[in-house]
């Protein structure tokens, strides 16, 4: 019987864990981005972090790279090319949307 890895990663019946992917979309990201991967590391330590670029003009793929996320690029602008690019690397996904908005709630900034 082939059952699905349980939601809170514990293994299922046969002893595997869930691979456990977090998908960041961004265009433009270089200020919050890499705090905002080293946040993710540390809460989700065994997940692949994925940085899926939308044709950033600043640094924000060399940042994500340094801060150990795997970096793709998605060459067809709008975030909906994205998106559909995105659901191919894992069994469990965390989307991540507005990274800027993430990073100003976790700063105690408003």
């Amino acid at each position: 019987m082939n059952t699905l890895p349980s939601a809170d990663g514990r293994p299922d019946a046969a002893g595997h864990a869930p691979k456990i992917a977090i998908l960041i979309p961004c265009f433009n990201e270089e200020v919050a981005f890499g705090k905002v991967i080293r946040d993710f590391r540390a809460q989700v330590p065994d997940a692949a972090i994925y940085v899926y670029d939308n044709n950033s003009t600043d640094n924000t793929v060399a940042i994500a790279a340094a801060a150990g996320a795997i970096c793709r690029r998605e060459s067809l602008q709008r975030k909906g090319n994205v998106i559909r690019r995105m659901f191919a690397d894992a069994d469990v996904y965390v989307l991540l949307n507005r990274v800027s908005r993430y990073a100003r709630k976790n700063s105690g900034k408003k």
